[in-house]
């Protein structure tokens, strides 16, 4: 037992800091080994292990939000007195092994305690059989871990390796099993990390019910079942260009009738949900909570791209303009002021009521759950991770890249409940642009730039951006603090030793 016991204080934090994610406390009076001997250890341990993702570094805030600002869909208002300067590296580009994301040590936190209780099942599952627990709920749980270890390893790869091909040797620390302090692991390549990512996802798959979903917690959404499993197993097999793999996985997700493309009318009103679109489109999202000690709270999403808040993230003209008129997507108004800052659902994009701004637009996809006053405290918002859309824009691009003929369709199917004219064609282009209008400002422009080769030219009155295919910045540096102690660490070229 005491193989999996070595990053025990990590998950006991994870776990204790998820109050409000749990419907029950974790019981923290057990010992060090009954924490992870038992079923309901386990259990509360896997729980805990979600918490993390709302990070400031994660889903709470810029692994978001730094990757819209990297690649031209946001920005620091033009009127540079009204933020707070937390978006200075990504806007200016200054990142540096010094100043760069702080998701290396996050993700790793999560990906010790998967394993740990994958390590734990793996060796005592056996004697943790009850007349209630059996070994489906196990492998419910181990499932679980894996998901959450290829999640992290894979959101890591994104951040910090070239996707595109080049620098393909450095991809990042592969780790599945327990960890000693002493031990200091390299870098695996980009191919062996993707496989690693892929084993876990159809490993998890394998082992997960069809109709788990876990109980006890305030949004189930927020916690992985097969389906959304398998919706991250579309997305990775399209970033690793195994198209077939791609349609196949977005299908199952389509084909299960369990989700449904939200209409016109809906589309502005699902965000700042307790639980988005009450379902709907949502997949798996990042639940966001106050009494989550990991939450950004100040540094949320809801108060960062907010002028009533810090203010620092707005949208760019360059992404508003791409919107035709009709196209829900792009509609404008005013927010709310200060004694009503929600807009309650009507348009995407909203300038301030007193235009302080200068007319800034910032988008409404974080416009808060009404948790709090956003001129005195944050609001909170969850970040949907995966939804349907996205599944349809995965087969379109596996088709336009040779794995079936649905291309127009699935655009268009997202297209007329979006109040946009019907596409007569689709190639490669349509699809690039309609994952920028249908998934703006949820992460993904600079990820798929990344993939595909792409490249970045953006302009403001404050800014000059180019950033060509192949350039350092596509894999972001490794924190100084992890190079320095771990001498098998390499930085990512061009950013020093």
């Amino acid at each position: 037992m005491k193989k999996y016991i070595i990053a025990l204080f990590a998950i006991l934090t994870l776990a204790v800091s998820c109050k409000d994610f749990l419907v029950e406390d974790p019981v923290m009076s057990q010992s060090t080994e009954l924490t992870l001997s038992d079923y309901n250890g386990l259990n509360k341990s896997v729980a805990g292990a979600y918490s993390p993702l709302a990070s400031s570094a994660w889903y709470g805030a810029f692994f978001v939000l730094d990757a819209e600002m990297r690649a031209g869909n946001a920005m620091i208002p033009i009127n540079t007195n009204f933020q707070s300067g937390r978006m200075s590296v990504p806007y200016h580009m200054t990142y540096e092994p010094s100043s760069t994301s702080g998701l290396w040590g996050t993700a790793y936190f999560v990906i010790s305690a998967c394993n740990n209780v994958i390590s734990a099942i793996d060796t005592e599952g056996e004697n943790m059989t009850t007349s209630s627990v059996t070994t489906a709920d196990l492998n419910n749980l181990k499932a679980e871990a894996l998901a959450l270890r290829a999640f992290a390893h894979f959101d890591l790869l994104r951040l910090y390796s070239h996707l595109d091909g080049s620098n393909s040797e450095y991809g990042v620390c592969v780790i599945t099993e327990p960890q000693s302090p002493a031990d200091m692991p390299a870098r695996a390549t980009v191919e062996e990390t993707y496989a690693q990512v892929i084993k876990d996802l159809l490993d998890a798959e394998g082992l997960m019910s069809d109709s788990y979903q876990r109980t006890g917690v305030t949004d189930p959404k927020a916690t992985f079942n097969k389906l959304a499993i398998q919706a991250l197993l579309a997305r990775v097999y399209c970033y690793h260009k195994e198209w077939s793999r791609a349609a196949e996985y977005a299908s199952k997700v389509i084909n299960s009738g369990k989700f449904q493309l939200w209409t016109k009318e809906e589309y502005p009103s699902v965000w700042g949900k307790e639980i988005a679109g009450n379902g709907g489109e949502v997949i798996f999202e990042v639940y966001g909570k106050q009494t989550n000690s990991y939450d950004a709270w100040w540094e949320g999403p809801s108060h960062m791209t907010n002028p009533l808040g810090y203010a620092d993230c707005a949208a760019t003209d360059q992404l508003v303009d791409l919107f035709e008129d009709g196209d829900v997507r792009g509609t404008t108004g005013v927010r709310g002021d200060a004694s009503n800052p929600r807009d309650d659902g009507k348009v995407m994009f909203c300038t301030d009521q007193n235009e302080v701004s200068g007319g800034q637009l910032w988008t409404m996809k974080y416009y808060g759950k009404g948790d709090g006053n956003a001129t005195s405290t944050p609001d909170f918002n969850n970040t949907i991770v995966l939804r349907l859309s996205e599944m349809y824009l995965i087969r379109a691009e596996a088709a336009v890249n040779g794995a079936g003929s649905t291309a127009l369709a699935d655009l268009n199917a997202i297209r007329s409940n979006r109040g946009a004219s019907p596409l007569t064609s689709a190639g490669k282009a349509d699809v690039a642009l309609e994952r920028r209008l249908e998934l703006n400002f949820e992460g993904h422009l600079w990820f798929d730039l990344d993939r595909t080769g792409g490249s970045v030219s953006y302009s403001d009155a404050n800014v000059t951006r180019n950033i060509p295919a192949g350039d350092k910045f596509w894999a972001l540096p490794i924190p100084k603090s992890q190079v320095d102690i771990n001498e098998n660490l390499k930085q990512n070229p061009g950013y020093g030793e």
